[in-house]
């Protein structure tokens, strides 16, 4: 049989889907991209028999239905050498001998039975369903994966909650350290509930959604979720267990508030992180009204350095301390020209906000802080 595809798409598609596939696969055939043609349409899929990856293309010309299995480093590495053009390839049926032809050369190579793949989970009848537009996704998300962690002991802390509640979701990630959430408002939603949604695929889905447009529709059962867009859909397992509860951990009253330019504040953090302490990275905030003093210090190498900021303080004199790694990435994953910083007192956590909220949401950053020798 034959079809015809442009190698542009081809490429860009089969990279995006190819990040599913594991390094190392207990199946031989998961080392591949499934490639089904039905009624005119492609459809390709990844996996690594936990998530998977699929997204479909309708074909210039075909002549006949086929499904059949090709290795991904070897096709993945073929199309990117391509310059964009019409791929003519010709698939023999009974052998699965795969030839593409282009415009100077032609390539073959030897496809694999289609029925070896396995297949995800069928979709669940009783699954509940939320859908939000694509950009409202990829901000929550894109603001929580930093914040997860990597905890054999505690899996449930390794990927994203979601917290789904009448028309708003609540997407928060956290390694005990740091924690990050983000509360969407505006959310098509069928049912209240809550599931969480391990690093590999969020990480996959942030991926597609920044090439994607219109609404993103999830349907989540207790083990299960499918994430679907206009041109992919992806079925993983989802982490099974109960998240602590986060708001315990957010302090409520707190006096001490500064506002600061979050641009400035990520510079000098990024000038004095260099001289901290290379085991503990503390980074020391001094307070006083209209000041802000960053400064740090490595005894060890007889190392130090401050700077000082213009800010917005008007309480009583105080110094807390923080892990600067924890603090640089925190305030990237803010979007605001200024930032809120709200502290109770140097033991407690501090609360990092943007100063202007995003439109329809509303983002909370946490980070626990360090004690300082002084």
């Amino acid at each position: 049989m034959k079809f015809v595809i442009s190698s542009s798409t081809l490429s860009s598609r089969l990279q995006i889907i190819g990040r599913a596939i594991a390094s190392k696969n207990n199946l031989p055939i998961l080392d591949c991209f499934l490639f089904e043609i039905k009624n005119g349409r492609l459809t390709l899929t990844a996996s690594d028999n936990e998530t998977t990856l699929t997204t479909w293309v309708d074909l210039v010309e075909n002549d006949a239905d086929i499904s059949f299995a090709v290795g991904a480093k070897t096709i993945q590495d073929a199309m990117k050498e391509i310059p964009e053009q019409p791929l003519d390839f010709y698939v023999n049926d009974n052998t699965l001998e795969i030839t593409v032809e282009y415009q100077n050369g032609k390539y073959n190579f030897m496809g694999q039975p289609a029925d070896e793949y396995p297949q995800p989970p069928a979709d669940d009848e009783q699954a509940a369903q939320l859908s939000m537009p694509v950009p409202v996704l990829l901000s929550g998300l894109g603001r929580a994966l930093f914040a997860t962690a990597d905890d054999t002991l505690r899996p449930v802390m390794n990927g994203i909650y979601f917290d789904i509640a009448e028309s708003q979701v609540t997407v928060v990630a956290s390694d005990g350290h740091k924690l990050a959430l983000s509360t969407l408002n505006g959310i098509g939603i069928s049912s209240a509930g809550s599931f969480i949604l391990p690093k590999k695929p969020a990480t996959l889905v942030r991926n597609i959604l920044q090439k994607e447009e219109g609404d993103t529709v999830i349907r989540f059962g207790s083990r299960n979720a499918v994430i679907s867009t206009e041109s992919y859909k992806m079925n993983c397992r989802l982490i099974e267990g109960r998240y602590p509860n986060y708001n315990s951990v957010i302090p409520q009253n707190n006096p001490n508030e500064v506002t600061v330019n979050r641009a400035a504040m990520l510079s000098a953090l990024r000038r004095v992180q260099v001289f901290s302490s290379v085991n503990s990275s503390l980074i020391k905030l001094r307070l006083d009204p209209g000041k802000m003093t960053v400064s740090s210090q490595d005894i060890d190498f007889s190392m130090s350095a401050e700077e000082a900021l213009l800010c917005d303080y008007n309480g009583m004199p105080m110094s807390i301390g923080f892990k600067g790694t924890f603090l640089l990435e925190l305030l990237g994953n803010i979007d605001s020209e200024e930032i809120i910083i709200k502290l109770a007192d140097s033991s407690r956590a501090g609360l990092i906000l943007p100063a202007v909220q995003p439109e329809n949401s509303s983002v909370l950053m946490l980070l626990m802080p360090m004690m300082l020798n002084d």
